[in-house]
């Protein structure tokens, strides 16, 4: 029981971070690449479709595992201290973030999936 109760904990406090850099990417104090790199993070957190789909074995866990906490670090440490501190205090205060989100992140995953397919496609011929 102990372990569910951290990996809660653990959920939460993820779950903040990206509603943090969600708000933090809306502040007009963070840099433009900060806000890009945000944008990624955020889509890729939305989407419902992953990098490395869930099915394969050990592989698609992995990319949750690894990739969307890297991301999220490499985020936070482009924001601004001040920016930051802001939006952790408003998504702890349970700020809705937009859902669309999810959308343009669908959008982007497929994009990223079709251009591998293609240039695997044109290197075979």
């Amino acid at each position: 029981m102990e372990f569910i109760r951290k990996l809660k904990e653990k959920a939460k406090v993820l779950k903040t971070e990206i509603i943090a850099i969600y708000l933090s990417m809306r502040d007009s104090r963070t840099p433009l690449l900060a806000k890009i790199m945000i944008f990624i993070t955020i889509s890729y957190a939305f989407s419902p479709i992953d990098l490395i789909p869930d099915f394969i074995p050990v592989l698609g866990y992995l990319d949750d595992l690894i990739i969307l906490p890297l991301l999220i670090a490499i985020s936070i440490r482009l924001i601004p201290g001040e920016v930051l501190e802001e939006c952790r205090t408003k998504a702890r205060q349970n700020i809705q973030v937009n859902k669309n989100a999810g959308i343009f992140a669908t959008i982007i995953i497929l994009l990223l999936w079709i251009l591998i397919l293609v240039a695997l496609i044109t290197k075979l011929t």
